[in-house]
């Protein structure tokens, strides 16, 4: 649990290292998601239907721009920096408070919920995005703030902690459950029984993006979320931000969810992560992401030198 690491320190790298490594081109990352489609036998539509996408893909009119929302990819603070672009908030809100931006503010501009406001041919010429995230990260992030019993953030999803407890244990009395939560290693095996997940905070990303029936204009590997937000913000001409980080370091190398993937996988049966690995074998290729055995973990392997 995550209570065992919290001795972890941010030793192996000095966080300056960071800014030294070059983020992903534009057109590796496309090619990257070109390749991870032919894995599972499809090709881009042309031209994009933008119209076909699901409730997780918002459009924002003032900005014309398209933004596909991955959770457990920061989704939260990208949709919040898009609805100040887009003049739907005033002020930038308190990261405390981050989750606000998922109710009517936002609802609004979901896609399923436009189309009876605009012409699909609209779409066409406007900016989309998207963010992607290191597939190791991202099972320990939605485990830490959906199932774990960490006190800053864990815990919502409380009845799906207890279904894993009761699965995983055997356990069926309801008061004992209530005072349960799954350790890391549980939910691991929980995901590979079910082949995944029907929840999307932990299902495939793949799953959540509107590929193959549209192609996105930009893509952002969360791990270079500060320097490829710039462009982002560059090409909408927009003056806004993202919140801060909620870790103490900007390098991913070092931020917790990475340090806690390396430890708890580490401790997980080799069987157990094959299976795991090819459940989520499609969000890996998104962008050749890196295993949590590699020294640069988590992030993409898109310079051939390391």
């Amino acid at each position: 649990t995550a209570s065992s690491s919290e001795n972890i320190n941010h030793t192996s790298f000095e966080d300056e290292t960071f800014s030294v490594l070059e983020p992903p081109s534009q057109k590796w990352a496309q090619e990257q998601f070109k390749k991870a489609l032919v894995l599972i036998n499809q090709k881009y539509s042309q031209p994009s239907m933008w119209e076909n996408c699901g409730k997780q893909t918002y459009y924002f009119e003032n900005i014309k721009t398209i933004f596909t929302g991955i959770p457990k990819t920061g989704c939260s603070n990208w949709i919040e920096a898009l609805l100040r672009a887009n003049g739907d908030l005033k002020n930038q809100l308190n990261p405390t408070e981050v989750k606000k931006v998922h109710g009517g503010i936002s609802n609004k501009h979901r896609i399923p919920n436009i189309l009876n406001r605009f012409n699909a041919s609209e779409f066409q010429q406007d900016f989309s995005f998207t963010v992607v995230r290191n597939p190791w990260t991202r099972m320990v992030s939605g485990y830490r703030d959906k199932l774990s019993d960490e006190k800053t953030q864990g815990g919502s999803f409380r009845s799906i902690g207890k279904k894993i407890v009761k699965e995983m244990r055997g356990i069926t009395n309801e008061e004992a459950l209530d005072k349960l939560y799954p350790t890391f290693t549980e939910f691991a095996s929980w995901l590979v029984n079910h082949n995944g997940s029907e929840n999307r905070h932990f299902y495939q990303q793949f799953r959540t993006l509107c590929i193959p029936a549209a192609r996105y204009d930009y893509i952002i590997p969360l791990e270079y979320a500060g320097p490829l937000s710039q462009d982002v913000w560059g090409r909408i001409n927009a003056s806004t931000s993202l919140l801060g980080s909620y870790d103490e370091s900007s390098d991913p190398r070092l931020q917790k969810s990475a340090l806690y993937a390396k430890e708890w996988f580490s401790k997980i049966d080799e069987n157990t992560i094959e299976k795991l690995y090819n459940i989520f074998r499609i969000d890996f290729a998104l962008m050749d992401y890196s295993n949590f055995t590699h020294p640069d973990f988590p992030l993409p392997l898109h310079d051939s030198k390391r």
